[in-house]
């Protein structure tokens, strides 16, 4: 077995939203993590997948994370399909049924709960593809060019 070269996230979320990561990588979706959508709502992964579709994930470590959510049912009006990610301790009776369920570790995932389908409307649509777009090219000059984000050069 050849070990991970990437030491494990720290947080029991973050290793969810890896795991869960690489699931929808191997799907074809192109994957970012803590993304803003609109102004007071931050979603763990948003996916875009080969067809245009938006897809958000979130993860959560146990009953009290997910009791402490609030504002899940806000990131409903910005996907097409919604999901959980959670790990197989979790007591998904406490999942709405009519969101997607996702399995997860930190070295990968499975759906188990396939999420309904709720097509943005098409304003909608090019307002999230170009925020997802903008913020993956942001986060990759940030890893090219470091010094310009600290001077304050973006």
């Amino acid at each position: 077995m050849i070990a991970d070269p990437i030491p494990l996230p720290p947080m029991p979320g973050q290793r969810l939203a890896r795991g869960t990561a690489r699931l929808l990588r191997s799907m074809d979706h192109a994957v970012l993590t803590e993304f803003t959508p609109v102004r007071g709502l931050r979603v763990d992964l948003i996916s875009l997948g080969p067809k245009g579709e938006l897809w958000v994930v979130e993860c959560k470590s146990g009953r009290a994370d997910f009791r402490a959510d609030r504002k899940w049912q806000g990131y409903l009006d910005w996907c097409d399909r919604y999901f959980w990610a959670v790990d197989g301790d979790f007591p998904v009776d406490l999942l709405p049924e009519e969101t997607g369920l996702i399995h997860a570790d930190a070295f990968g995932a499975a759906i188990t709960r396939m999420a309904p389908e709720i097509r943005l409307a098409g304003a909608r649509r090019v307002k999230v593809q170009r925020d997802f777009a903008r913020a993956a090219a942001l986060r990759l000059q940030a890893l090219s060019d470091p010094q310009a984000f600290i001077a304050g050069v973006s």
